[in-house]
């Protein structure tokens, strides 16, 4: 046996023991980073009591606990979820993301259809499972602590997200149009039938959002994280994974968001020609009618677009529906 492997079995084995963690936390992040007390955590009850450098058993695997992820919600950048943490597994010293158990509820309202959002642990678990190493998602599973608590450990993934990609490659609206917009598109499209992976076996992503896709640095492939929202409706089932997707494809036609605040600035003019039906059906600020603005744009996918405009008459019902007209509009593209 390995000196190396039978190293990792032991201290696996002695995991109480506070020698061995210190062995396996210097090995993971040097001497010096080792805390002087290590708290050994098994409840993620309260979740703040959880601290940086306390060391998190779950499964009788320890985690060493790093920071806080941060995310945009609502107009508010960069809060803090405090259940949601970088970690690193002592075992075998990969980067993971430890979601511990929190519930949340709120109602949104879309085109006068109401949704019932609700945060569930449980149903991020089982896509976790549902989903396995399928490329397009983020992977992990779902393990109890012991209060019994939902805890996900999932796999940490290097990259950006689509938003700065999409920002990244947008220097001159026209130019992104012509030069990078298809190769965009085609990225979209795969993230789109994989959404239509998880409606095929009955279930949502919940909240899709452009920072929920992150382009994985060693694949170059979007990948979709965070599934641990769902949504009741039973006039639209998957109504809003689908008004999400919409949001998505506008922010990467327009190479970013086109706002009422940028035009009052950039283009007062036009601002002066919009009416009401030309903008986000979920977003008012937003410009969703983009051929106003760029009239390069085809028309084609734009009146994909519009199916998300508070001018919309008929909504898409499935993703098929939704992937039938995109890929047509993106066939058309220059």
């Amino acid at each position: 046996m390995d000196v190396r492997d039978k190293f990792m079995i032991d201290a696996e084995v002695s995991i109480y023991d506070s020698d061995a963690l210190r062995q396996m936390i210097a090995r993971r992040v040097g001497d010096a980073r080792v805390p002087r007390r290590i708290r050994l955590m098994e409840d993620t009850s309260d979740f703040f009591n959880i601290e940086y450098d306390d060391v998190l058993l779950l499964d009788g695997r320890p985690y060493l606990m790093r920071n806080n992820q941060k995310e945009g919600r609502f107009g508010i950048d960069d809060e803090p979820k405090f259940w949601v943490r970088k970690a690193i597994d002592l075992v075998d010293g990969r980067e993971k993301i430890i979601k511990m158990e929190f519930h949340e509820r709120y109602n949104s309202t879309i085109g006068g259809i109401i949704f019932d959002c609700v945060r569930s642990p449980r149903k991020e678990a089982r896509i976790l499972d549902k989903v396995g190493t399928h490329e397009r998602f983020m992977h992990g599973f779902a393990v109890s602590d012991s209060a019994g608590n939902i805890i996900r450990v999932i796999d940490y993934i290097r990259g950006v997200n689509l938003s700065a990609h999409v920002l990244s490659l947008n220097n001159a609206h026209e130019q992104y149009y012509h030069t990078n917009l298809k190769g965009v598109m085609d990225e979209f499209i795969a993230l789109t039938e994989a959404i239509g992976f998880l409606h095929d076996r009955d279930e949502k992503h919940g909240d899709i959002r452009r920072d929920h896709i992150i382009m994985d640095s060693s694949s170059g492939k979007g990948r979709w994280i965070d599934f641990d929202y769902t949504f009741l409706n039973v006039q639209n089932r998957f109504g809003y994974d689908l008004f999400g997707l919409g949001n998505i494809l506008t922010f990467i036609v327009g190479g970013g968001d086109v706002t009422v605040q940028t035009l009052q600035t950039n283009n007062p003019q036009l601002l002066q020609r919009l009416s009401e039906e030309d903008m986000n059906i979920v977003f008012q600020n937003r410009l969703i009618n983009l051929r106003k603005l760029y009239p390069y744009i085809a028309e084609a996918l734009n009146l994909v677009l519009l199916h998300f405009s508070n001018g919309a008459n008929v909504f898409y019902d499935t993703v098929g529906e939704f992937l039938e007209d995109l890929m047509e509009a993106r066939d058309k593209l220059t």
